[in-house]
């Protein structure tokens, strides 16, 4: 019996254009009609996954920036993890030494030093995903994200801890040569104080080892009581490979990697064919939930 459904969004419930589809939405209403909780799980900040929810009307708790964050449905922080000093100059050395560009994300915003190389980054990643990269709707997105004060642009990264409440809780670093993306990957992986992820092939999602979404989701399960047989998680990248090897419900998109294919027991259709929404329907019809 399924009683807790986590999801991840990019790729996973939301399309191409970043909106959660009618069916997914009518599908997450369902399951909470019947008592099951279903979060959302993502590498995404709080204040960028929480629009396309407001928009589909949902409401949800949210395992944020791969676990570094928890909240609950009325927004609450449940949970935090952040990157001490340490760790830090550990990261951005090893990114400044490859030349990897990279984001910082803060308990309040997210910093970049040159919107122009986030603006090629996000092309990039849009058509590695097979998508057409619509230039000037992520150059206004991007924009949109500046005046409403989420993105930050700053001259110096290393001024930030300096700021009193800051916390760095996610590093985002970005390149289009694959070979220097692995290398710095394979050095940073090699301590046990950091979890080393990706989203898209050509990224690399840096957090404390304790900011991982598959901890998290363990931890909002033990919470509810409910066994993680019980758990169903649906995902389609690396950062979702924690929550899917966990529970007794994995399910890859059809879009997803080869690795999360390989830890799942179902690989339901694309996020742009309504996927999650599918899955959860297929499976509470399956286990009876009428």
């Amino acid at each position: 019996m399924i009683k807790l459904i986590a999801s991840d969004m990019d790729g996973t419930l939301l399309n191409a254009s970043h909106e959660i589809s009618e069916k997914n939405a009518e599908a997450i209403r369902y399951a909470q009609s019947l008592g099951i909780t279903v979060i959302i799980a993502t590498g995404r900040a709080f204040y960028e996954a929480s629009t396309p929810l407001e928009h589909s009307g949902l409401k949800v708790p949210y395992i944020c920036l791969n676990g570094a964050e928890v909240r609950d449905e009325s927004f609450n922080i449940i949970s935090t993890s952040n990157l001490n000093h340490e760790l830090v100059q550990r990261i951005t050395t090893e990114l400044n030494n490859e030349d990897v560009y990279y984001q910082i994300y803060t308990n309040r915003g997210i910093y970049t030093e040159n919107p122009d190389r986030d603006l090629e980054i996000y092309v990039d990643i849009a058509e590695r995903a097979g998508q057409q990269a619509d230039v000037e709707k992520i150059k206004h997105a991007i924009q949109d994200r500046i005046d409403n004060g989420s993105l930050k642009v700053v001259d110096d990264y290393s001024k930030i801890e300096s700021v009193p409440g800051e916390l760095i809780m996610k590093i985002l670093a970005f390149d289009s040569d694959l070979e220097k993306i692995d290398r710095v990957s394979k050095r940073l992986s090699e301590s046990n104080h950091l979890a080393i992820s990706s989203s898209s092939r050509g990224n690399i999602e840096i957090t404390h080892s304790d900011a991982q979404k598959g901890i998290a989701l363990e931890s909002i399960a033990e919470k509810l009581g409910v066994d993680m047989d019980e758990v169903m998680a649906i995902g389609d990248n690396l950062n979702d490979v924690s929550m899917l090897s966990r529970v007794g419900y994995p399910v890859a998109m059809e879009n997803a990697t080869d690795e999360v294919k390989a830890v799942a027991n179902y690989i339901t259709e694309s996020n742009e064919q309504d996927g999650v929404g599918n899955a959860i329907i297929k499976y509470l019809d399956e286990y009876n939930y009428e």
